[in-house]
């Protein structure tokens, strides 16, 4: 198992891994629209297939967070791809590290918990304004709990 920062010689195994995954490779987060085709990232693989995919983008001096998947639960992929960001984020002197997660998603909300990051805000009914730009978001999400706001995690570096 190797991790690999995304670049151009991969970046359509990566697409197709968000595609098979996500469904898309648009995402909606605060109720704009996220092209993951341009996101930048880590992830480990074995041979040519994916194991963990971490996604980012970086604006004024804050590292985003767009998606986080590992396909192999429990065993440290989703940590060490967070680790890498952080490094990242160090390494360009950047001020904070975010990231978007929805209401049901009670395992984002404790993984990121537990590696110190904080709840910043809540944005009460958001996916009503992103089903708007992505009608086929559900309505009833992991747990079978209503899918309705957006929690910001984040992480001062």
């Amino acid at each position: 198992m190797e991790c690999k920062r995304i670049s151009s010689t991969d970046r359509e195994l990566v697409n197709a891994f968000i595609r098979e995954h996500w469904y898309t490779t648009i995402m909606i987060i605060r109720g704009k629209e996220v092209d993951m085709t341009q996101t930048e990232g880590f992830y480990f693989a074995e041979g040519n297939d994916i194991i963990g995919l971490i996604t980012y983008m970086v604006h004024d001096c804050i590292l985003e967070i767009t998606s986080l998947d590992s396909m192999r639960e429990n065993q440290g992929i989703g940590s060490k791809l967070l680790e890498m960001v952080i490094q990242e984020a160090k390494k360009r002197k950047l001020h904070k590290i975010i990231l978007i997660t929805t209401n049901d998603n009670i395992n984002a909300i404790r993984f990121y918990q537990k590696r110190g990051f904080d709840m910043a805000h809540l944005f009460h009914n958001a996916l009503d304004i992103s089903r708007k730009l992505k009608p086929d978001i559900p309505l009833i999400g992991e747990n079978n709990i209503p899918l309705r706001h957006e929690i910001e995690f984040e992480l001062s570096i």
